[in-house]
């Protein structure tokens, strides 16, 4: 090559590099956000969501992007999430949509309703049959943007201080139960409350309540309730899969370049799987722990399973009549329920009902 062509590529060369450089930095600006959660730190794997989505924003970004996660009460009150990351008081929060059900029915959609989805249909609705959409189509109304952040896989039915036999011994009732299933349990006689996981304990214990429910034994057993109440009830049929999310004020979100938004979508994908994956870990000798501390597993009859889900019926199609956002979605996920379900029925529930009755003994 000729020294003046040599000179004319290296020129440009060097004008390219110039011009990216810039181009580069303005899409990687140094960040620092806030994320509130409704957790304890003591709930150690709902809270974890946000440390572990936390930390892979960080390390993609070069630590430019970091988010800070606070536990509940810490910045704002544990279920004033919502209300923080809609007016910006932070630029985020990790949370479970339900509890904001009396804003609107629908946040309950965004969790869990009684004898809805599982963990795995829920993710499959919501990234492969439009449910992140219809999700963030009603979140934009609330300043929101949502994430999938996590799922507890199906509940247990929660911790009762009598023995609970007919639909007759639910009247009267005090039970803390989260968000919309109180709905349901309130048309058979139940009292709902709605507290937050750090202060269900006291209230279990002086008798402000007389049953309540969390998530399953790897929290519950963290929570203590086994010591103020014996009867362990399963299943939590208000909760097949309750999934938790992060929600984004919707500004925020729209003002990141597009790689930070990939960054934390690929983030939050992950927590959303990990969170899962912790539970299904450590339930099973937590349960363990339980019963060997004097829990006593009690199944809900079938009596109760029928009247709950006669009476969350009830409540759908008064609801659906009302409020169009959760017509729209509790139609999409109880189509997509019920073909879902015929698949489990031949594949997923033949596999695992044999394979736990072949489970070993002991």
């Amino acid at each position: 090559m000729k020294r003046r062509e040599f000179l004319k590529v290296a020129g440009v060369g060097a004008a390219g590099t110039a011009i990216a450089a810039p181009a580069i930095a303005q899409s990687m600006p140094e960040l620092k956000w806030r994320l509130t959660t409704s957790w304890p730190k003591s709930l150690d794997v709902p809270f974890s969501a946000g440390e572990t989505m936390s930390k892979f924003v960080a390390e993609a970004t070069d630590n430019k992007f970091q988010i800070q996660t606070f536990a509940g009460g810490e910045i704002v009150p544990p279920l004033a999430v919502v209300d923080a990351v809609g007016n910006q008081t932070v630029e985020m929060g990790h949370t479970a949509a339900y509890y904001y059900f009396g804003k609107d029915p629908t946040f309950a959609l965004l969790c869990s309703v009684p004898f809805g989805l599982n963990s795995r249909q829920q993710n499959a609705w919501f990234f492969d049959h439009g449910g992140n959409d219809m999700v963030n189509e009603f979140a934009k109304k609330f300043n929101l943007y949502a994430l999938p952040g996590g799922n507890t896989g199906t509940q247990m039915g929660g911790w009762f201080s009598k023995e609970i036999k007919t639909v007759a011994d639910l009247k009267g009732i005090k039970m803390r139960i989260g968000g919309w299933a109180g709905k349901t349990m309130s048309k058979l006689g139940v009292v709902p409350q709605q507290i937050a996981g750090g202060d269900i304990y006291p209230a279990l214990e002086k008798g402000t309540i007389d049953a309540a429910e969390w998530v399953g034994p790897y929290d519950d057993e963290k929570l203590g309730f086994y010591k103020v109440a014996k009867n362990y009830y399963f299943p939590g049929w208000w909760e097949g899969g309750t999934a938790l999310h992060f929600f984004v004020n919707v500004e925020k979100w729209n003002s990141l370049p597009k790689n930070y938004q990939a960054i934390i979508t690929a983030a939050s994908g992950y927590a959303n799987m990990y969170v899962q994956a912790e539970y299904d870990a450590r339930n099973p000798q937590a349960l363990k722990r339980l019963v060997a501390n004097g829990a006593v597993l009690r199944p809900f009859s079938q009596e109760i399973m029928e009247a709950c889900m006669k009476a969350s019926d009830e409540v759908n199609a008064e609801t659906s009549a009302t409020n169009a956002d959760y017509k729209k979605i509790l139609d999409s996920q109880f189509a997509f329920r019920n073909d879902e379900n015929l698949w489990w029925q031949v594949a997923e529930y033949g596999f695992q009902t044999f394979m736990i009755r072949n489970r070993p003994k002991g």
